[in-house]
């Protein structure tokens, strides 16, 4: 495995859990945990035929982190070409090249490289916060875009999704609490039919900071279910079992 070339400010980090390798920049891009729980939340189809499309894919983590269940394709969208050069260098490192291709640009013009209605997953880890006039913004535009809905917005993202998706395809996405009902009627108003919500909570007694969503294009309505909530840190500050084997395996 060759190194690539790193930026001064680059680091190459490790999802140890499946021997991933990841090129970082806390100056520009770096994941966090909310991108490993959605790798592990989506189900892929295994079949080689597959394709599966990660929208606002940032350095690429959340389709690396997929890639080891499906033989499939897998698609990044990602419109800063800083964060784009660095998915694909990523790719690289991983030697994943033959399955895993990024496309940067805007979301919304994703029917360019990838036709209408022939996807079977479609992934996003979203901008969390609206872009209202007195949001607080970092001033670190990578992380200012990453972070706030200023180059796209929720209704758009899913609207795509959507629109990617064959009949029966799924759509899995990670957002905030505060924004799920927003997200359930966006659903609702582009055929996604939710059928798994979990929710993430921080440590024990603390309401939760993240939600999981699980929808079917064209699925029949009702019939969601809510998994058993996930716990990030015990009360002593360790990870917790599950959170611990995604990070570092079964050890």
């Amino acid at each position: 495995m060759s190194t690539p070339e790193l930026r001064a400010d680059e680091r190459i980090d490790q999802l140890y859990s499946q021997d991933i390798q990841i090129i970082q920049s806390p100056e520009v891009f770096a994941f966090s945990l909310d991108a490993v729980l959605l790798a592990d939340f989506a189900k892929l189809p295994v079949r080689a035929t597959s394709q599966t499309v990660d929208l606002c894919a940032g350095n690429g983590a959340v389709g690396l982190f997929m890639s080891h269940q499906t033989h499939g394709q897998i698609a990044e969208v990602e419109i800063q070409p800083r964060l784009a050069d660095m998915a694909r260098r990523s790719i690289a490192l991983n030697q994943l090249t033959q399955q895993m291709t990024v496309y940067e640009g805007d979301l919304a013009g994703v029917n360019q490289w990838i036709p209408k209605d022939s996807v079977d997953v479609v992934t996003c880890n979203p901008p969390y916060f609206e872009d209202l006039p007195d949001s607080q913004k970092n001033p670190n535009q990578y992380l200012a875009i990453a972070r706030h809905e200023i180059t796209t917005n929720l209704a758009t993202i899913v609207q795509t999704a959507s629109g990617l998706l064959k009949m029966n395809g799924k759509a899995y996405f990670v957002h905030r609490p505060d924004r799920l009902l927003q997200l359930l009627q966006l659903m609702s108003a582009n055929r996604l039919a939710p059928k798994r919500i979990r929710l993430v909570h921080p440590k024990p007694g603390k309401e939760a900071n993240m939600v999981l969503v699980e929808a079917i294009k064209d699925g029949k309505p009702g019939g969601v279910r809510f998994p058993a909530p996930i716990t990030v840190y015990d009360a002593q500050g360790h990870y917790t079992p599950e959170v611990g084997a995604l990070l570092y395996g079964n050890r």
